[in-house]
């Protein structure tokens, strides 16, 4: 059998093409992911230093100043300290959910910024149950916070835990009810849709003035979700020491201050979404590159500001949870479940069969 040199050469260059193929095509679907993983990153690192300068500033404090200009290195100098501490573990605890506990709360969250949309074609995924596949994803979170306290083999932690997990159902379901009637007027779940909807008429389009119940409903619900104060219950230090992180140091810790400060963006960015109006607003932006008819600079420069619209926008509405943190006094285990249960679920509900009929009348 006589073997062609040319045949066998022209084989292994189709096979090393068909694999750099591989290769760009892993890279391509890798690339977004980590934009977005490092994006949000620097987000939340802007997010402490916004806190840490508006409470000082609240307070009479000079706040942060030295590390780096204006101290913005400082949350980067604390992330560094709790990585290089000695990371304990209890010694008559569970090891393993003692680990992964964090791990949960912080993935959970994560998954959720895959369906916000920064512009109309700059979104990770977007699914036609964006705003559910939030809610359900966020609904592990204090899975991760309940095994961690049971992990501890600390009562204390153990406490913090299932208050975690009551203060997550009392508030989740008027939460839900809120989307699902921003989901009836915009007539879809998808995230982009829904900005979409609100793009119609402007500034008077946005939900916020078709749905103001439904708004501060779900300002007190992801305050709650987000286990700020006043419903910082789950790590009340006067009762718990810190909740389901007592027996927790080094990295462990920190993670479950990141997943606090990833739930707070992550509702802010949803808050923008589904009643500011997501990357719209009502000035015309794009007739500078259409004054010179340059297409790709048009879509550029829209997309561009699109993403700061969305920035400004959710760091604009972070002032509130950042405020009351310094302005509202903690609320007792009662009082937090009877505002959930006894208030906002029927206020929530009410809105949404408000909602339904007004929708049902203008078919």
């Amino acid at each position: 059998m006589i073997i062609d040199i040319r045949e066998v050469q022209d084989i292994n260059s189709f096979y090393r093409v068909e694999s750099l193929k591989g290769v760009y095509g892993i890279i391509w679907v890798l690339v977004p992911i980590f934009t977005l993983v490092l994006g949000i990153t620097i987000g939340v690192l802007v997010i402490v230093w916004l806190e840490r300068e508006i409470s000082a500033g609240l307070q009479q404090r000079i706040g942060p100043e030295y590390s780096g200009p204006l101290g913005v290195l400082q949350a980067l100098a604390d992330g560094t300290k709790l990585l290089f501490k000695e990371n304990l573990l209890p010694s008559r605890g569970d090891t393993r959910l003692f680990s992964i506990g964090p791990s949960i709360a912080v993935i959970a969250i994560l998954l959720s910024y895959s369906v916000i949309p920064f512009d109309y074609h700059l979104v990770l995924a977007d699914l036609n149950i964006g705003v559910f596949l939030w809610i359900a994803v966020s609904s592990i979170a204090p899975i991760g916070l309940l095994i961690s306290g049971y992990g501890s083999n600390n009562k204390y932690s153990f406490l913090g835990g299932l208050r975690a997990a009551a203060q997550s159902i009392s508030y989740e379901i008027p939460l839900t009810l809120c989307v699902l009637a921003i989901s009836l007027l915009s007539n879809s779940l998808s995230t982009v849709d829904i900005v979409e909807a609100q793009s119609k008429y402007g500034f008077w389009g946005w939900n916020l003035w078709r749905q103001p119940i439904g708004f501060i409903v779900f300002l007190i619900s992801s305050l709650a979700e987000c286990e700020r104060l006043p419903f910082d219950l789950p790590e009340a230090e006067e009762e718990l020491v810190a909740g389901y992180q007592t027996e927790y140091s080094g990295i462990k810790f920190g993670l479950f201050y990141v997943a606090s400060y990833l739930n707070l963006l992550i509702s802010s960015l949803f808050v923008t979404v589904l009643y500011l109006g997501g990357w719209n607003i009502s000035i015309p932006y794009i007739f500078v590159a259409g004054l010179f008819e340059i297409n790709k600079a048009r879509e550029v420069f829209g997309t561009t500001i699109g993403i700061f619209i969305t920035l400004a926008k959710t760091y604009l509405f972070l002032f509130i949870p950042i405020t009351t943190r310094w302005t509202l006094p903690r609320l007792r285990m009662d009082q937090l479940l009877n505002l959930g249960w006894k208030f906002l679920l029927p206020i929530s509900l009410g809105n949404l069969l408000l909602t339904t009929s007004f929708q049902l009348s203008s078919l």
